[in-house]
């Protein structure tokens, strides 16, 4: 059962998305507008869009939710991939999304810190090579006789 609407979902995720479908829905809504004036725009006629809209949308919610949940898994075990043959990444980052909120929140508060601290880090670097850079330029023109 749950192969098979793997498989049906997939083929209406892919059905959807293409171009066809929206001119197939916007043909549906055009011709329920052109018969507004044959049903005098009765309480009936716009009970039809209405519960045809929502039927439409309820499903859809079920086939974007596998889609979703297809795409993530995949994503999160090509992450996998990439973390285990990393040499210096953290293996234990490979089951993040299996943890409890709160231990999430804390490796996320880690991941603040260590990213203000490489911030810092990077300011320095970059004002002790502009520096260094400056030196050196300053010399340059004094060697060629440039300097004011």
């Amino acid at each position: 059962m749950g192969e098979m609407f793997s498989r049906f979902a997939r083929w209406t995720e892919r059905q959807s998305g293409r171009p066809g479908a929206f001119v197939m829905a916007f043909g549906v809504v055009l011709l329920w507008a052109l018969t507004g004036p044959l049903f005098h725009f009765s309480d009936t006629w716009q009970l039809v869009i209405n519960t045809g809209t929502t039927i439409v949308t309820f499903l859809m919610v079920f086939v974007i939710q596998n889609a979703q949940n297809r795409d993530t898994q995949a994503m999160h075990l090509k992450l996998d991939e990439l973390i285990r043959v990393s040499k210096s990444a953290r293996d234990g980052m490979m089951a993040l999304e299996n943890l409890p909120d709160k231990d999430l929140a804390k490796v996320k508060s880690s991941f603040e810190k260590l990213a203000k601290a490489a911030d810092c880090l990077d300011h320095r670097i970059d004002e002790k090579v502009e520096r260094a850079v400056e030196r050196e330029v300053d010399e340059e023109l004094n060697e060629r006789g440039l300097r004011d």
